[in-house]
């Protein structure tokens, strides 16, 4: 009689603990005790980092500006979007910035097995291994920033680390502005926060790509004017 309450509480027990991660982004005390960082060792300098490409005008847009402006960046990228744009990752390195992964295919991790995340990480480091070479880094950031238990151990095994982020600007919204993407991302910034933006706009908003890089020199402006520099995400950290 009590067999079929306690295997509903324990089912239910193993559901919280399988989705716990996906709370990380907005709980900084459980992405502490996740081992999932939020912000880097960064002297003097924050690291302004990319989700979701490459895009074929967003990222050139983006490039634009930040070699306008003398600034470095690091681009967490999806293979199938660098499968589909030539050789603009190549282009990215070729700048100067650093890669890392986001995933093969942009998919909420709390929704695929073990296996299925396994085989999404091996197709994406294969993919853009093989065009960043020694600009791709050990460093993963889940799509959404949303982790589940097996991706966390997964990343861990492969000696990667993963990375969320301190301060971001909305930017895939499609109420989001220049104005309100620069205000939001820079609000408060000190040494180390890592900021997160979108130079690609196939998971969000049609053409929101365009409103965050018409945010970006004002952000990087606002960078330099609280005496901080740009850095690329660290290898090891």
């Amino acid at each position: 009689m009590r067999a079929a309450p306690l295997l509903a509480g324990t089912t239910v027990a193993a559901g919280v603990g399988w989705s716990l991660p996906a709370l990380a982004p907005l709980v900084p005390r459980l992405a502490g005790a996740l081992g999932l960082p939020r912000r880097l060792p960064l002297d003097g300098a924050v690291a302004v980092t990319f989700d979701d490409g490459p895009h074929p005008q967003g990222t050139p847009a983006v490039l634009d500006a930040l070699r306008e402006h003398g600034a470095t960046a690091t681009f967490f990228c999806i293979g199938e979007q660098v499968r589909r744009t030539g050789s603009l990752l190549a282009e990215v390195v070729a700048a100067g910035h650093r890669v890392a992964i986001h995933g093969d295919r942009h998919r909420l991790l709390l929704r695929r097995s073990p296996r299925a995340i396994r085989d999404d990480l091996d197709r994406a480091a294969e993919t853009i291994g093989s065009i960043a070479g020694d600009a791709l880094l050990p460093v993963h950031r889940a799509p959404y920033g949303i982790y589940a238990h097996p991706a966390i151990a997964d990343v861990a095994r492969r000696g990667w680390r993963p990375l969320l982020w301190s301060r971001w600007g909305h930017d895939w919204r499609d109420d989001a502005t220049a104005a309100s993407i620069a205000a939001e991302v820079t609000r408060g910034l000190a040494a180390g926060d890592v900021l997160l933006l979108h130079d690609a706009d196939d998971y969000s908003d049609p053409q929101s790509w365009r409103a965050t890089a018409a945010a970006l020199p004002v952000v990087l402006e606002r960078i330099a004017a609280a005496g901080l520099a740009t850095a690329t995400v660290p290898a090891r950290f």
